[in-house]
């Protein structure tokens, strides 16, 4: 009989196990789903990466206009070395971090807090900026929004959180329709625009003047407008740092992915660039250089909505790609001791949701502060996502020179060029940036660094007094009394009662009564119940509570005793009954936990439902 119930209990065990992981599967993404999920930052940069650049060289005239072909080369290359570098580091740390865990393993603690501190930031201002960029196109198409630009970029981020609430798999299959449209949309412009020689006759465009012989560029100018295109390249490491999002195989759909979107921001680079230049596009205050080069493709038809609209509904998605790393990241920084542990919990839903919510609101602080304005937002951009790129590619270098496995040296050189390319970006932002408001990063980071010590402090001072990583002694038996807290003689108290009796230990009941026929009264009707437990009955001098309390468990007779005080409570049918409670079991118990060392336990009574 007994072989048959461990049997039973075995198939039950397995048929359990098989549910929760259909479950956590269902709640993962696949490579397809990954690129809406984590990859909508990157692949949306394209909207404003070209911009970003011939902003810059246009400073030296129109000649410069067609410096943006070799410098959008030489992004693509850059990206080629992060795509291959982060498939690197998906392969080598499955479990997530990206740029952190790379720098915790190979480059130590100082490097590591500030590649989280960098990342963390990174992904707040990518909430943001995606927001406010999205918003701000749709104001472009509708001007009498412009007027509730802030409220509409709350009220989006409020839907992004809702659905990142739900687990990241919603938010994919959510997005996965406007990121393939807006993908094959950017193609559709590439792929007409190259059998075009001339722009469309409705292009709704003002061609620039490029000279046959381009202008001389200073490699300061050059310098400075490829750390602004570089800006394009944000998101990449989203992939590695939520590797445990995806479905099993974990690491090879996670790489695939990498791939996938390495191809199709490389070709979408290259071709916008291309066309660019074809048909002589230049920055304008009241259209994007998008829109300039969908018009001149397809010309001002139904495709040129569909394919201006897209854009903005990505710009706005591209927030989601934080929802997927930040979460993931701040948990692996609550299992190193850097932030509180809270941000290692996750719900029946695979997902982290306190790290949600603290990014939301993070989010729309700064929303609120700089009123949804991109333009405001842009100079903090970029800078903590280029310092991760930094440490990883650095961090690999070490990496690979521990191993010296195969070609390793090729590995490791390409990783060194990668993280002096990033470097010089880096450098670049900090410098052009700095009075624009990147300043307000150079604090940040520090700030959060500075965090994450105290934090991982306490942690350290917690672990030493409760002894974790020793064996104590063997458990000592105390004297135990039980004080339990009544005001009356009810069905509570005979709850609470049953509970203490049931315990190991003297049970005394005890009561604060203010008033003599209140004492005499409860006094009267505890002799007529007859319960069997002593009662003690405490008059103060005052209308506190806490205080003759305090002045019992000081008294000879309990002083040296392990004392435990059982708090009996209603809990309402509703939650806002709470409001109807007079809330004195609450702060009896802060009291005594601040004031004494005694146990305080709050016994909950559940009133019956409807």
């Amino acid at each position: 009989m007994t072989e048959k119930r461990e049997i039973g209990h075995s198939v039950g065990d397995s048929n359990s196990t098989t549910l929760e992981s259909e479950k956590s599967s269902r709640g993962q993404i696949t490579s397809i789903e990954g690129i809406p999920a984590l990859s909508l930052d990157a692949i949306s940069s394209v909207a404003y990466g070209p911009e970003a650049m011939l902003a810059v060289l246009a400073t030296a005239g129109a000649g410069a206009l067609a410096k943006i072909e070799p410098i959008t080369i030489a992004i693509v290359i850059l990206l080629v070395i992060l795509v291959f570098s982060y498939r690197q580091v998906i392969q080598a740390y499955p479990d997530g971090g990206g740029c952190y865990a790379v720098s915790k393993s190979n480059l130590g603690p100082r490097a590591s807090h500030l590649a989280a501190a960098a990342l963390v930031v990174d992904y707040v201002l990518t909430v943001a900026v995606s927001i406010a960029a999205g918003v701000a196109a749709l104001v472009s198409a509708f001007p009498s929004l412009s007027s509730d630009s802030l409220i509409i970029s709350l009220a989006f981020l409020v839907v992004l959180t809702a659905l990142n609430l739900r687990g990241i798999a919603t938010s994919a299959r959510a997005f996965l329709v406007p990121t393939a449209v807006f993908i094959v949309g950017i193609y559709v412009v590439i792929v007409a625009g190259l059998l075009r020689s001339h722009p469309a006759a409705n292009a709704g465009i003002h061609m620039v003047a490029i000279p046959k012989v381009a202008a001389a560029v200073g490699i300061l100018l050059l310098l400075k407008a490829f750390a602004a295109g570089c800006s394009a390249l944000t998101g990449i490491e989203a992939i590695a740092n939520d590797v445990p999002a995806f479905r099993a195989p974990k690491v090879r759909r996670a790489m695939r992915t990498e791939v996938i979107l390495g191809a199709i921001l490389g070709t979408m680079l290259l071709g916008l660039a291309f066309l660019t230049v074809r048909f002589h596009i230049g920055p304008t205050g009241n259209q994007t250089v998008l829109s300039q080069i969908t018009g001149a493709a397809l010309g001002r038809g139904p495709l040129y909505y569909l394919v201006d609209l897209s854009t903005t509904v990505i710009l706005a998605l591209a927030a989601n790609t934080s929802f997927g790393g930040l979460p993931m990241l701040t948990s692996l920084l609550a299992r190193d001791n850097l932030l509180p542990h809270v941000f290692g919990l996750r719900a029946d839903r695979p997902v982290y949701r306190y790290g949600v919510v603290v990014l939301s609101v993070l989010a729309g602080s700064l929303l609120i502060a700089v009123n949804a304005n991109t333009n405001a937002l842009i100079p903090l951009f970029a800078i903590g996502v280029f310092t991760g790129f930094t440490l990883s590619q650095t961090g690999l270098v070490f990496h690979w020179r521990q191993q010296r496995l195969g070609l390793w040296w090729a590995r490791a050189g390409l990783n060194g060029l990668g993280a002096v390319m990033t470097a010089v970006a880096t450098v670049i932002f900090l410098v052009t940036k700095f009075t624009g408001g990147a300043w307000v990063v150079v604090i940040a980071i520090p700030a959060l660094i500075l965090l994450f010590s105290r934090i991982a402090r306490y942690y350290d001072d917690v672990g030493r007094e409760i002894g974790l990583g020793s064996i104590p002694g063997a458990p000592q038996v105390h004297d135990s009394l039980i004080l339990v807290m009544v005001t009356a003689v009810s069905r509570m108290t005979q709850a609470a009662l049953g509970t203490a009796l049931s315990l190991d230990g003297e049970v005394v009941a005890v009561s604060v009564q203010f008033g003599d026929e209140r004492a005499s009264a409860l006094r009267s009707d505890w002799d007529r119940w007859s319960p069997d437990v002593p009662l003690v009955i405490l008059r103060p001098d005052s209308r506190s509570i806490a205080a003759p309390m305090l002045q019992y468990l000081g008294s000879p007779e309990i002083r040296d005793r392990r004392v435990m005080i059982l708090i009996p409570e209603v809990e309402p049918r509703k939650f806002r009954h709470q409001l109807l409670q007079n809330q004195r079991g609450i702060v009896l118990a802060n009291v005594l936990r601040r004031r004494s060392h005694v146990i305080v336990a709050r016994m909950p009574f559940r009133l019956r439902r409807d």
